[in-house]
């Protein structure tokens, strides 16, 4: 059974405050499973961590994350600007972007990040915005199936990113003439691996790479970012990796490939973003409704639009009736939103407790990929983040984002044109108007 980090009387103190549904975070977690990361990699002394900002936005958890020396993975402007925000700059930013405009670009190297080239013509390109840095990435794809122990886990030749060897090798030796004298390799290759050898494979992989590269052009190469791909245990009966056997067959790799080659020390990078805070976000949510017909449903107050993930994959998250963890689940509901969607749905002929209006329910394993990717289709509007202290007591919890309001939904509007119209035939009312900055009239 898997455990809450939240207690029902917390939940109901902190709903007093804050109407569900709310997201709520566990700071202890965070920073404990941070902790056991560096542990993990402390054999490599440039081992450095970059939370994969896309994951979880938000700036006051990218703050307390960069406390335990993680940089920050950014793939867009504006995550550049969450990150410029706390005042980060240089190495404490990897930016990895794809189809990327060049204002993204010259924003990154404004910053001095370090930038990771998603493909060859990306060379040129930025070259003319924001120009070649000394030190730079290339992202890798392989191509093919890859496997671990004969068992394919995901397919590189459908994915949009990298560039194939041929285009890595041209680039760097293109990149060597532009004035770049440090190399970083890059590579993401599976999602969500909970299987303990994803990173000791794509490390040998890299790490071969990595020395071919150096015997192929004489390159420098400073760095190998296995980049994102560790997962965690969504259902009850999955198991976490054990990092500190992650890390171990990492250095047996290093060991066999990188230390007798003519490398010379070469920093271990990672970007991981569901690790970091997947398993420490919940999304909290109260039941409204219950419906009798074909099958047993449950209405709550959330929605696809708070977390889509259960409707865009299928995928599982675990679901908890807080103050009923200790009742027996014999009751099988399809827990569901509010959305105009018939997949708007968290869990299907799920076994619960039984569940009565007011109950208030724990969506586990949402603090990756959960709030970042909700939207406001129906005019649903996204809910609050609130970090629980060290401690998880209510009174010590923190609002790290308000949730929407209808005024925030309306204030791209300006409701001045409408009126305007001709043949409209409206009149001037309470609303927007003018700048469309939001500011009533």
């Amino acid at each position: 059974m898997k455990k809450s980090f939240i207690d029902l009387q917390t939940a109901e103190k902190l709903a007093q405050k804050y109407p569900t549904p709310f997201y709520v975070y566990d700071e202890q977690g965070i920073r404990e499973g941070i902790r056991a990361l560096y542990r993990a990699f402390s054999w490599n002394k440039g081992f450095k961590e970059y939370f994969a900002v896309k994951a979880c936005p938000n700036p006051f958890l990218m703050k307390l994350i960069h406390e335990e020396g993680c940089g920050m993975d950014c793939s867009s402007y504006c995550e550049l600007i969450l990150s410029d925000s706390i005042g980060l700059r240089g190495d404490d930013i990897m930016f990895s972007s794809n189809v990327t405009p060049a204002e993204d670009f010259e924003y990154a190297r404004a910053l001095g990040a370090i930038v990771n080239l998603d493909d060859e013509t990306h060379v040129d390109f930025l070259a003319r915005h924001g120009g070649i840095p000394e030190e730079i990435c290339l992202r890798y794809n392989p191509g093919g199936d890859f496997s671990i122990s004969g068992a394919i886990m995901g397919s590189p030749q459908e994915a949009k990113y990298g560039m194939t060897e041929e285009q890595l090798m041209r680039s760097v030796k293109k990149l060597l003439g532009m004035g770049a004298k440090r190399f970083g390799i890059h590579a993401f290759l599976a999602s969500n691996m909970i299987d303990p050898d994803y990173y000791p494979t794509l490390a040998g992989i890299m790490f071969e790479l990595a020395v071919k590269i150096n015997a192929e052009t004489g390159a420098e190469v400073s760095f190998v970012n296995l980049s994102g791909g560790i997962g965690i245990p969504y259902r009850p009966e999955d198991k976490a990796p054990d990092l500190d056997y992650v890390g171990a067959k990492v250095k047996e790799a290093y060991d066999r490939i990188v230390v007798p080659s003519r490398l010379g020390d070469v920093s271990i990078k990672c970007e991981l973003g569901r690790y970091i805070t997947g398993a420490h976000g919940m999304l909290v949510t109260r039941a409204i409704h219950v419906k009798h017909i074909y099958k047993e449903y449950i209405g709550v107050d959330a929605c696809a639009a708070n977390l889509m993930r259960p409707a865009m994959y299928g995928a599982y998250h675990h679901i908890t009736v807080l103050g009923k963890e200790n009742e027996p689940c014999d009751h099988i509901y399809d827990v569901t939103g509010g959305l105009c969607e018939n997949n708007d749905k968290f869990a299907v002929d799920r076994a619960l407790p039984e569940i009565n209006v007011g109950d208030l329910i724990a969506i586990h394993d949402a603090g990756a990929h959960g709030y970042s990717m909700g939207y406001n289709y129906n005019g649903k509007l996204r809910c609050a983040e609130i970090l629980l202290k060290p401690g998880r007591k209510a009174e010590d919890a923190v609002l790290i984002r308000r949730a929407e309001t209808p005024h925030d939904y309306l204030s791209t509007f300006d409701f001045c044109d409408i009126i305007k119209y001709p043949g409209s035939g409206q009149e001037k009312k309470d609303g927007f108007c003018g700048d469309n900055s939001g500011e009533e009239f």
